[in-house]
């Protein structure tokens, strides 16, 4: 189970990229809720996520693994 919250938390966020705010917002949710071995697995995709993305590039300064 712990997996598919990852999942669908990139999943959230993927439909969520076009809002910078509602971004962040469930980012900090996302955070709050995975384990800290999900939250690093998180970072990871986030990192390539975002590389075309410059306005979700702070996002980055959520994730404090």
């Amino acid at each position: 189970m712990a997996n598919s919250m990852l999942e669908y938390t990139k999943t959230v966020l993927k439909k969520v990229s076009f809002d910078t705010q509602l971004f962040y917002k469930e980012l900090k949710k996302a955070i709050s809720r995975l384990l800290p071995e999900e939250i690093e697995e998180l970072k990871n995709w986030l990192q390539q996520f975002i590389t075309d993305k410059p306005e979700l590039q702070q996002s980055l300064l959520y994730i404090k693994v």
